[in-house]
């Protein structure tokens, strides 16, 4: 069974949410590196921009797609994880930890984030 750590926050699109106070650590979920497979490209333009909800912050390129990263929140990108962009097998290996992608200020509720089993139920496990 694939790891889903109880205290992240989740979204439809397959991000995790950790949140602390008014800053959220964003990255991608174990099933959404499995259903891409190999991560071999990472791009992250948006550092220092505020976005809304569900906006576009970034791609993510594996062997066979390129898929878009969205905001899990609205608020401002505070920091891009440099290590990602270097090694974008981090993502694969370690997604909930050395792999995050982005973090945020939050400027927005957090309505629409998923606890852990319900987005357990939204990939049917």
């Amino acid at each position: 069974m694939m790891e889903f750590p109880s205290d992240l926050l989740y979204t439809s699109d397959h991000e995790w949410v950790r949140i602390e106070g008014n800053l959220a650590t964003v990255g991608v979920t174990a099933f959404a590196t499995r259903e891409l497979g190999d991560i071999v490209y990472i791009d992250i333009t948006t550092l220092g921009e505020t976005l809304d909800k569900h906006a576009t912050f970034g791609t993510i390129e594996a062997v066979k797609t390129v898929s878009d990263l969205f905001m899990p929140v609205g608020g401002k990108i505070l920091e891009v994880n440099g290590r990602i962009i270097d090694q974008p097998e981090l993502v694969n290996k370690d997604s909930y930890n050395n792999g995050w992608l982005v973090r945020i200020e939050i400027e927005s509720d957090l309505e629409g984030l998923l606890n852990v089993a319900d987005y357990r139920k939204l990939i049917g496990q």
